[in-house]
């Protein structure tokens, strides 16, 4: 018979290995993107595109049912916005590494983040929201997604 400290080290470890698969995902996405778009990335991108996917996904963990893909889109935009810039502000501005530069774009924050990315956030999201579904739906075993879009 397994102790419960044996059950909870076991779903620990099982959380983990979850939040980990999901990071990786992000990051590879997040990074494929950069190179797709510009040729090339920074191992930042990947960090920032894991915590911009585990924090997407968390959005259907915290408000299940309740907030409909539309809503979702956009909070996910303001999410990768804001790690972006946060990030930013730690590559760019303090450790001076120059990753990249958004200061020649109209409404930008810094040069680190500008209004025409965070738009293109918020139609790529959907991407980013359903593989993060159907990566729990079909790899992990949780419940079958479900959305309401209005």
């Amino acid at each position: 018979m397994i102790s419960r400290r044996g059950i909870g080290m076991l779903i620990a470890y099982n959380r983990f290995l979850k939040y980990t698969l999901l990071f990786a995902a992000g990051g590879f996405a997040y990074g494929g993107l950069e190179i797709i778009s510009r040729g090339f990335s920074h191992i930042s991108m990947f960090i920032a595109g894991g915590i911009c996917f585990i924090l997407i996904g968390l959005l259907n963990e915290v408000y299940p049912q309740q907030m409909s893909f539309i809503s979702q889109m956009v909070v996910s935009a303001v999410i990768i916005t804001v790690v972006e810039f946060i990030t930013g502000l730690i590559v760019n501005i303090w450790l001076k590494l120059n990753v990249w530069d958004y200061s020649n774009k109209p409404y930008n924050l810094m040069g680190q983040i500008c209004l025409l990315n965070s738009t293109l956030w918020f139609i790529i999201s959907p991407i980013a929201i359903l593989a993060d579904d159907y990566l729990r739906y079909y790899l992990l075993r949780e419940e079958r997604p479900h959305y309401k879009f209005f």
